[in-house]
This record gives C-alpha cells, sequence and structure tokens, in this order.
C-alpha cells in the first residue's frame, strides 16, 4: 500500500497556473507534473469555488496533531504486542472432566 502524498499551496497554484495561464489541458499537466488522473483539475475547480484545496497549508492544529500522534502509538503498541504474542510458545490445555 502506497503512502498518500501531499502537495504545498505553493505546486498546487504552479498545477494550476500550467493550466489557465499556459493552456494545458488538465491531463497534460497531471502527465507533466507527474500526479495522480484528476488531480490538477480538482484543484483547479477547487480553487475557482473558493480555494478549499489550499487551506491549512499542510499545517495541523494542535488537537489534530494530538490525534495523529496518539494514533501512531497505538500502532507501534498494537505491533509490539503482536510480536510479544507471536513468539510465546504455545501449550495445550487440557479440559478438566466432571467427575
Amino acid at each position: 500500500m502506497s503512502k498518500r502524498k501531499f502537495y504545498s499551496q505553493e505546486f498546487k497554484r504552479e498545477a494550476v497556473s500550467l493550466v489557465v495561464d499556459q493552456d494545458y489541458s488538465c491531463a497534460e499537466a497531471d502527465r507533466s507534473l507527474g500526479v495522480r488522473g484528476n488531480l490538477v483539475g480538482r484543484w483547479k475547480r477547487e480553487l475557482e469555488s473558493g480555494g478549499s484545496a489550499f487551506h491549512g497549508g499542510g499545517k495541523l492544529t494542535t488537537d489534530q496533531q494530538r490525534i495523529r500522534d496518539l494514533a501512531t502509538q497505538v500502532r507501534h503498541q498494537e505491533t509490539d504486542r503482536g510480536d510479544l504474542v507471536g513468539s510465546l510458545p504455545l501449550r495445550k490445555v487440557r479440559a478438566k472432566r466432571a467427575t
């Protein structure tokens, strides 16, 4: 599974300017920049409708950063626990007979 890529505001603006100022098609801009299929077109639409593609500048609020840090800790603990469980020897447990 590949990691999600994040693009800076400057990169998005440059990509949209290829379409708007230099008469590239959105598909041509996508290919020339090496981005996934329809990103430049989406960035262009979002910029024209209020700039939601460019909000935040890639910076997280303190709450968002805390959530990300906690999620990372949980993943590491699950991995560590999985390693511990996998290293335990298996033993048979016999059920007691009713007398």
